[in-house]
């Protein structure tokens, strides 16, 4: 049976830079090579933040360089060297 269109093939198989290949490869490096957060999904912390005070609690969202840390009143997100264990 006949198909009624024809699938674009343009943009299949198309070739990339050097420069394009080689920015993605150091972009990967860089990342792997970069800062990470010290703290997990539910270690006890204080974070302490100029702006928006100490706060204690518990880490609930953890990315590379940042911390959400759930307290009495509410989620604060913390970077992670504002951020130290609770003795």
């Amino acid at each position: 049976m006949a198909k009624g269109y024809a699938q674009d093939l343009s943009g299949m198989g198309r070739p990339i830079s050097l420069g394009a290949f080689l920015a993605k490869a150091w972009g990967g490096v860089a990342g792997a090579l970069g800062p990470r957060c010290p703290y997990r999904v539910g270690d006890t912390v204080i974070g302490d933040d100029p702006f928006s005070g100490r706060r204690e609690g518990v880490v609930v969202w953890q990315d590379r360089r940042s911390v959400g840390v759930k307290t009495a009143y509410g989620i604060f997100f913390f970077d992670h060297r504002l951020v130290r264990p609770l003795d």
